[in-house]
C-alpha cells in the first residue's frame, strides 16, 4: 500500500506526527507547501494533517495552498485525517482544522476512513466531531502527549 501524509505545521508538532504516521505506515511525510496535486492522488491511502489555529481557522499554509487539495480528484479515494490541537487553551474549537479538511475532502468524494471515539479528551466543541465521533485521530501534544502514542496505534491499525 502507497500512503501519502500531507501535512501543514508551523512550530514542528504536526510535521513530528506526521513524520511517525509515515513511518509506521513506510509512506512519504509532505508538506503542504511542496506538495503537488500528483501526491493527492498518486497513493492507495492519502493521509491528511493539520493543526488548528487561532479560534479554530485552517493553518497557514494549508489555507494559503487549498487550491492543491480542492483541484485533486479524489473521487472514490481513501483518506484518513488527523488533527493536533489545544483542548485546554482552545476547548470551543479543538482540532477544527481537521473537519474544515474533512468538509473539503467529502465534497471531493473521497471515502473518508479513520473516524475515532470521543471519550478521553475534555473539550467543549469541535468542527471535527460529527455524530459524537472525531473525524480522524485528535490529538493534544500540550495536554495529553502521553497518550499520543497509543492513539497513533490504535488508529493506524484500523487504517491498513
Amino acid at each position: 500500500m502507497s500512503v501519502n501524509v500531507i501535512f501543514g505545521s508551523d512550530a514542528g508538532t504536526t510535521r513530528a506526527v506526521a513524520s511517525r504516521i509515515a513511518k509506521r505506515l513506510q509512506g512519504r511525510a509532505v508538506d503542504i507547501k511542496s506538495a503537488t496535486t500528483t501526491d493527492f492522488e498518486a497513493c492507495s491511502l492519502l493521509i491528511l494533517g493539520a493543526p488548528t489555529y487561532g479560534f479554530g481557522d485552517l493553518q497557514t499554509d494549508w489555507e494559503t495552498n487549498i487550491d492543491k487539495l480542492t483541484s485533486a480528484n479524489l473521487t472514490g479515494k481513501k483518506v484518513a485525517l488527523f488533527g493536533t490541537g489545544d483542548q485546554t487553551n482552545y476547548p470551543d474549537s479543538f482540532v477544527d482544522a481537521m473537519g474544515l479538511l474533512y468538509d473539503h475532502v467529502v465534497d471531493l468524494g473521497a471515502d473518508v476512513v479513520g473516524f475515532t471515539e470521543t471519550a478521553g479528551y475534555d473539550y467543549t466543541a469541535s468542527k471535527a466531531e460529527r455524530d459524537g465521533r472525531f473525524v480522524g485521530l485528535a490529538l493534544d501534544e500540550d495536554g495529553q502527549s502521553s497518550k499520543t502514542e497509543k492513539r497513533i496505534t490504535e488508529w493506524i491499525s484500523r487504517l491498513t
